[in-house]
């Protein structure tokens, strides 16, 4: 059977530089802050952290999909079939480490 994990992401769209890492706090627990120029217009943002999401883990950006929060800052993703390693990345993302 296959394994997923699921991520959660604190969105800032429409920034200058585009960014993956740093750590909020939030409703869905602590979050993997990432910063995307895509603005928040018609779902844009949101694929734009997802292909950001898949990339900085390593992972093919067909892994990566939704599961919460498409229309707020706050979403949640589920990574299919993780790869080993990829919980440690993501906490170094995350957590500065």
């Amino acid at each position: 059977m296959a394994q997923s994990v699921t991520v959660a992401v604190r969105v800032k769209p429409g920034a200058a530089r585009a960014k993956v890492g740093g750590r909020h706090d939030g409703s869905l627990g602590p979050a993997l802050v990432i910063a995307v120029n895509a603005p928040p217009v018609d779902g844009r943002a949101t694929e734009a952290v997802r292909r950001a999401l898949a990339e900085a883990l390593g992972v093919p950006a067909s892994s990566v999909s939704l599961r919460s929060g498409a229309t707020g800052r706050d979403k949640l993703f589920t990574i299919a079939d993780p790869p080993d390693g990829l919980t440690a990345r993501l906490d170094a993302l995350r957590d500065g480490a």
